[in-house]
């Protein structure tokens, strides 16, 4: 989940540079003298906006694909426990950790 929201992250990150790129294209005769003087400002400022989307894309990824996790497993684990549901293999662990 974590390679997915930083994926989306820097496309968007991408995305939005190149948006900007086109809408600040009367600055190209000064952009030696722009990245030399602002060249650390604007990285800093990059990688900080990636790293808040990584964390929003991160956020709402788990949000929306973990919602009802806690249920799901709640209602295998009541099921493990009845003893039609359990396998052989799996009763011999499970009466251990109850002991």
């Amino acid at each position: 989940m974590i390679q997915n929201a930083a994926f989306l992250a820097l496309i968007t990150v991408f995305l939005l540079a190149g948006w900007l790129a086109g809408e600040v294209r009367f600055l190209a005769p000064y952009k030696g003298g722009l990245f030399r003087q602002y060249g650390m400002q604007i990285g800093w400022g990059t990688l900080l906006v990636f790293l808040n989307l990584c964390a929003l894309y991160y956020g709402l990824g788990r949000w929306f694909f973990l919602r009802d996790s806690g249920r799901k497993l709640r209602h295998v684990d009541r099921q493990l426990r009845t003893p039609e549901g359990l396998h052989d293999d799996l009763r011999a662990p499970l009466a251990s950790m109850r002991d």
